[in-house]
């Protein structure tokens, strides 16, 4: 998709703010008609929606500094949206209905990461559906250039990602510090953010969030060893809040763009996210 000399006018909801939509949490256990066990966020009212499949972030996924590989956490993503045709509409209120061709694919840390290597077809897995626009928040591709986990996604060459959809990537300032010297940081340079936008082939956008942390769009609370752990690892921010509101502002205003041909909200969330968080960088290719 592509971005259209004509800019939609933007009925200016606050895309920083609480959606308009009530909504509705659905469990799905882990059973022989699920490949996993589910969270759908669903609308209450009757409609057609686009769905965004998210990669969950959890505090495991540190391993990513051990150097292992996310073949098994792909093949779950995959079995997810080949699922998704025929066993979602079942676990969705009357009247609400999902339209899977625009169907978007988001991931944070190493889900990042696995969400390119999926719209990149790195293990060759057999996809019944086509993604429809792409979103990496902090994705992180190994401990240093010359480590990168398995399979390896960045290939330093300027624009070589041939994805064939709209990609957002969202950066934190703090990322590639480190906050201890016997760890590295949390999304080191040359492996996270910054190269993967490099890579990337328009239509393509970027913001870096300057003063905020890997770890600060999580939950104020990072729970049990693992997250103290982790948040000795990872330069944070002085609160998550900001920094959660603005991803998923960003997030809105680029579905919006590229779902709904609505680009006003996408061009001026510089202007938009000014009192909630600075932007280090901004950065379009369209």
């Amino acid at each position: 998709m592509s971005h259209s000399s004509s800019v939609g006018v933007s009925s200016k909801i606050d895309v920083f703010g609480i959606g308009e939509h009530e909504i509705k949490v659905v469990k799905v256990a882990d059973d022989a008609t699920t490949p996993k066990s589910l969270l759908i966020f669903t609308p209450l009212e009757a409609g057609e929606f686009p769905v965004l499949l998210r990669e969950p972030w959890n505090m495991e996924q540190l391993h990513l500094c051990t150097g292992s590989d996310a073949t098994e956490e792909i093949e779950d993503v995959v079995a997810i949206s080949n699922w998704l045709p025929e066993g979602l509409q079942k676990f969705l209120p009357s009247g609400v209905h999902a339209d899977l061709k625009k169907l978007g694919l988001a991931g944070h840390n190493k889900g990042g990461k696995e969400a390119f290597a999926i719209a990149l077809n790195k293990f060759h897995t057999k996809l019944n559906l086509k993604f429809s626009a792409l979103i990496g928040i902090d994705p992180v591709d190994g401990t240093e250039v010359g480590k990168q986990t398995q399979p390896k996604i960045l290939t330093y060459v300027p624009h070589s990602f041939n994805l064939g959809m709209p990609v957002m990537v969202i950066g934190s300032g703090l990322g590639e510090i480190k906050r201890n010297p016997l760890f590295p940081a949390c999304a080191p340079k040359g492996v996270s953010h910054e190269e993967f936008y490099k890579e990337c082939r328009k239509p393509a956008c970027y913001f870096v969030v300057k003063d905020y942390g890997h770890l600060d769009v999580l939950d104020d609370e990072t729970k049990g060893i693992v997250g103290k752990f982790a948040n000795c690892m990872c330069k944070n921010g002085k609160s998550r809040e900001p920094m959660r509101r603005f991803v998923g502002g960003a997030v809105v205003a680029f579905l919006k763009a590229y779902f709904e041909g609505d680009f006003g909200y996408l061009m001026t969330i510089k202007d938009e996210a000014n009192g909630l968080v600075v932007l280090q960088k901004v950065d379009f290719q369209l």
